[in-house]
């Protein structure tokens, strides 16, 4: 049988990597004629690096979903919706992690399909808030006492600021994205002061820091103790991966309402420019089934989009119940705009 080979691209962290590189192995096993590799991009690569100059180089893409409004207007990627079943497709919407599934659809077309999910949550070293016997922060008052005494940790780089900027717009109920402009400027600085009350507290060096650094430095020292929002990563609730584990929660409550975060997570697309497509969307098919979603893409360091995974009682036990608690705060996440252009605003706001 003629060989085929696939060429996939994804991010380089244990999360994005190495359950596609698994599941891509076991696929070979069970079809010796196809081989699919995969190459590796920083995390800001994959937030940034335009859709349609990736497309033709590669069979398989790992995608941001505000990438969908790019992709409905050039058609770099296959509408996967012509591609599978009507059965498929609605197992997948039924069984969306929050609006996983649905942030994928843009114009009619389905243009990935949700292979991960996350949203910030908070996390904590659980073991050194009981040592020192104190409550796992709740409130926003209770937060900033912990980030008065340098215990608390927050990603500050420039897209996870905007990321949370839209959270609390949310949380003070302030229109935004409205009229073609982002945020009346009386209503815009409003925002900013509250969000200064928390990053005027931290240590500095957080302004440098995205989600996965501020896990490791979490992880694997003492140095801080909490989180308040941070896009979650199941690795560091498993055993073994780091030096200690974190423990995710649902995050604080800013007034008499629990904060509502901004959905990440990424997507599986197969590009048009594929000399295999029908190969590329039966492993897409395969690798986001519920099945492989809730057994090898999650034993292997994945933190899948299909529901199956967030409620089964072996990946939580793996994890900590790192995805029970942290399913509430994806079931509320707010979804980015996804209109082709808005990645280069967001590139900028920040």
């Amino acid at each position: 049988m003629h060989k085929v080979v696939l060429n996939g691209i994804t991010w380089g962290h244990s999360r994005g990597y190495t359950p596609l590189v698994a599941a891509s192995q076991r696929y070979h096993e069970m079809h010796s004629h196809v081989q699919i590799n995969w190459t590796k991009r920083t995390l800001q690569e994959f937030a940034d690096f335009p859709l349609e100059k990736l497309a033709p180089n590669y069979d398989l893409l790992i995608i941001d979903h505000p990438w969908v409004g790019c992709a409905a207007a050039t058609n770099k990627v296959l509408d996967l919706k012509s591609y599978l079943t009507t059965s498929y497709l609605v197992d997948q919407r039924k069984n969306s992690v929050g609006q996983s599934y649905q942030s994928y659809i843009y114009n009619g077309g389905l243009w990935a399909l949700p292979i991960d999910a996350a949203t910030p949550v908070a996390s904590c070293r659980l073991d050194l808030l009981e040592k020192n016997k104190i409550d796992v922060p709740q409130t926003w008052e209770s937060l900033l006492a912990l980030a008065k005494d340098g215990k608390v940790a927050v990603p500050a780089i420039p897209i996870d600021l905007l990321m949370n900027f839209y959270s609390f717009c949310i949380a003070l109920e302030v229109q935004f994205f409205f009229n073609n402009k982002l945020i009346e400027k009386e209503e815009g600085v409003q925002v900013l002061l509250k969000m200064k009350e928390l990053y005027g507290l931290v240590d500095k060096s957080m302004f440098a820091f995205n989600p996965i650094q501020v896990a490791e430095a979490m992880s694997n020292t003492d140095d801080y103790w909490y989180c308040p929002f941070a896009y979650c990563y199941s690795n560091y609730s498993r055993n073994g991966y780091a030096s200690n584990i974190l423990t995710y929660m649902d995050v604080v409550k800013l007034g008499d309402k629990k904060m509502i975060t901004t959905i990440g997570g990424t997507g599986l697309a197969v590009s048009a420019s594929s000399m295999y497509k029908e190969i590329a969307v039966d492993f897409t098919k395969w690798i986001c089934s519920p099945t492989i979603q809730s057994t090898l893409y999650v034993q292997n360091g994945g933190q899948p989009g299909h529901r199956a995974a967030w409620e089964s009682d072996t990946a939580n036990s793996l994890t900590n119940d790192f995805f029970r608690n942290c399913l509430p705060a994806m079931e509320d996440g707010y979804m980015r705009p996804r209109y082709n252009g808005y990645l280069h605003f967001q590139d900028l706001a920040g």
